[in-house]
């Protein structure tokens, strides 16, 4: 189910400025730099939708996208490493969390992953968090064409074998790759089948 529509609706500092809960929501997150923007602006098919950089950090707000005037894509601040104070990642991670906690209409948070390296002990935490809320979420490896195929599924099984250390079962795993387009059809029919099962609550 390709993405015919998609604009940017607003930014927001807080969860009480967010747009009404009144449509399906589903939220990207993840480490700084881990290509999140540009993984947002592959699957709406607008390279410039989402605001992509080298630096760590860019995004600082929950970032709104209406999609073919239906549902919508947040687009959350990266935790771990940015060239910011302590304080301000505090409030980042303040913000996320009370976002994922208590926004009534978000189905789904999908975490990004970096394919190109180990298991990270912040990726980890942040899905724990996840987890002990009760917070729907999928995996999605990002920057998977960088990395031979070897490496990365080595990578990919140890982040597994962590996660099972905490999990009974695994989650939804997408692969992906903003330059490729791998993963693409596989996401967003996804979001299109939870949006399906959930329509007349909407």
């Amino acid at each position: 189910m390709p993405i015919h529509k998609a604009e940017f609706v607003g930014s927001y500092t807080r969860l009480e400025q967010c747009p009404e809960p009144n449509v399906p929501e589903y939220a990207f997150c993840g480490r700084s730099n881990v290509g999140k923007s540009s993984l947002i602006n592959m699957l709406t098919g607008h390279q410039k939708l989402a605001k992509t950089s080298s630096t760590p950090g860019k995004t600082q707000l929950l970032n709104y996208f209406k999609i073919d005037e239906y549902w919508y894509l947040v687009d959350l601040p990266g935790y771990g490493f940015a060239k910011v104070s302590k304080k301000n990642r505090q409030k980042w991670w303040a913000m996320i969390k009370k976002y994922v906690r208590f926004r009534s209409n978000l189905l789904t948070v999908f975490v990004l992953v970096d394919g190109m390296i180990k298991p990270q002990k912040n990726d980890l935490e942040f899905i724990n968090m996840l987890g002990e809320n009760g917070v729907p979420f999928s995996i999605v490896f990002t920057k998977v064409d960088r990395i031979k195929p070897k490496e990365f599924k080595k990578n990919k099984l140890a982040f597994e074998e962590r996660l099972l250390e905490s999990w009974e079962t695994l989650p939804n795993i997408f692969v992906s790759s903003s330059k490729t387009g791998l993963g693409k059809d596989e996401l967003l029919q996804y979001i299109h089948e939870i949006n399906e099962k959930v329509a007349e609550e909407f």
